[in-house]
């Protein structure tokens, strides 16, 4: 895997790095019955709109301007959420592309009136395209991993970059043979 610092094109002025803490936000948010659903537990889409809000956040602040949404790799729920829990989503960029972005989340929740310690509820990783005025893509800066996690958190996305490249490409080769072989989708 190559290093994003030596993947700069000629006509692209480069862009100093950030480091990891300079775009790094926690987005807190009480549960109340409205965010329940038919179970009585807090509705996955809910947490999934606070897991993009805090990473549209982080890599708004990352790249310095609009940045959507492009993908999100993976939303994993490891505990239910209920009302009266204080939800905290925690938000960094793992990685950095020349345009585009990966931002992990980490969600945990503690009851608003007990002091037991907080608990994982869920993760995400969302890829997000910094944007200019006309929606067009834009360059971000390179990251700078910081802390030996961060260091492991980066290595990490660009083992996910390579599956989600390989996937996409693997998916157009079987459309694309399906199609050659007189098979309408």
């Amino acid at each position: 895997m190559t290093d994003q610092a030596s993947v700069v094109e000629s006509d692209t002025p480069e862009i100093p790095g950030k480091p990891t803490s300079a775009s790094r936000t926690t987005l807190s948010h009480i549960m109340t019955h409205n965010d329940t659903n038919l179970l009585g537990s807090v509705h996955g889409g809910v947490i999934m709109k606070l897991v993009d809000d805090a990473a549209g956040a982080v890599a708004g602040r990352h790249s310095g301007g609009p940045a959507v949404t492009a993908s999100m790799d993976e939303m994993v729920f490891l505990e239910p959420v209920r009302v009266g829990d204080l939800i905290h989503v925690k938000a960094q960029v793992n990685w950095t592309g020349r345009t585009s972005m990966e931002v992990g989340v980490r969600v945990v929740a503690e009851r608003w009136n007990e002091s037991t310690p907080p608990t994982q509820v869920g993760s995400a990783y969302l890829v997000f395209t910094a944007v200019d005025a006309d929606g067009k893509p834009r360059p971000v800066p390179p990251v700078l991993p910081e802390t030996e996690r961060d260091k492991r958190r980066y290595q990490e996305a660009q083992i996910r970059r390579t599956h989600r490249l390989a996937r996409r490409r693997a998916i157009r080769e079987l459309r694309e043979q399906r199609a050659a072989d007189g098979f309408e989708d």
